[in-house]
């Protein structure tokens, strides 16, 4: 754990160091995109930057595309209204999008009278704390990081929606309806990525050191008993959501980004690159 604290306090150093003429010389809120997929580390850099930027002055939110995940009765109604694969979050179409643009266009206005808040998204318990618990911003801040897995990903050509990437895919959306409409719900994401001034992407080496590393978040959880932690079986088929998204990021967000950072499978950084 020391090492992996040691390597974010360098990383997040380098990455703002990177940007720091951009950030001081951005006239609103600089707006930073922190793409990785699941267990590549994007949440606890995004708090280790945080820190290190409010350190050299800079009033800094880390906003998480978790957060604005649909509350469960909400993707229960999806599930029954266009598919039943829409009751687990995860993929687009389950994260309320607008909401997010809504608290990217207030925070540059933020205030004591007039505080700006977002949701914070139970994990535990599947669905949104309740209003008084999010948290709020009270002054513009100099810097906003946004986090989420597969930030900045486009839509598949749908000529590659055809075959199904796994037995989830194959035995529970055998018409290939319910990847059709996530692909289709990405060109709703687009205009958030456009807000966005730079794009940081954690690259992990591979789909199946990806799925160890959830797994393995997932394992620790299950450790303490954790409400709503999954077995394995449980996890194996949690993660066949995001297949096929996830092996589309890792083949096109590096060609996208500003900065790419290179993860070995036992997240050590092994290449750091800019545009």
């Amino acid at each position: 754990m020391k090492d992996a604290s040691t390597q974010n306090l360098a990383l997040a150093g380098h990455l703002l160091d990177h940007y720091a003429g951009r950030i001081a010389r951005a006239q609103r809120p600089y707006i930073l995109g922190l793409s990785g997929l699941q267990g590549s580390g994007k949440s606890s850099l995004a708090r280790v930057m945080k820190a290190e930027a409010e350190s050299r002055g800079w009033a800094t939110v880390v906003l998480s595309l978790d957060d604005f995940y649909y509350s469960r009765s909400e993707r229960e109604a999806m599930a029954h209204d266009i598919h039943p694969l829409l009751r687990t979050r995860g993929v687009p179409g389950t994260h309320e999008i607008e909401l997010l643009l809504s608290v990217l266009a207030a925070l540059p206005h933020a205030s004591e009278k007039l505080p700006v808040a977002w949701p914070r998204f139970d994990k535990g318990r599947d669905t949104r704390m309740p209003p008084s618990r999010w948290p709020k911003a009270t002054r513009p801040p100099k810097l906003v990081i946004v986090e989420g897995w597969a930030l900045g990903l486009k839509p598949q050509p749908l000529a590659a929606l055809g075959t199904p990437v796994n037995a989830l895919e194959r035995d529970e959306d055998d018409d290939g309806r319910w990847r059709k409409w996530v692909n289709k719900q990405l060109r709703g994401y687009q205009p958030l990525w456009r807000k966005l001034d730079a794009l940081i992407v954690l690259q992990a080496p591979g789909w199946d050191v990806v799925r160890r590393w959830r797994s393995e978040t997932e394992q620790d959880l299950l450790a303490r008993r954790a409400p709503l932690a999954m077995d394995a079986e449980a996890m194996s088929r949690f993660l066949a959501h995001f297949e096929r998204l996830s092996r589309h990021a890792l083949a096109t967000l590096p060609a996208i980004a500003d900065s790419v950072v290179e993860y070995d499978s036992e997240r050590h950084v092994t290449g750091l690159g800019h545009d």
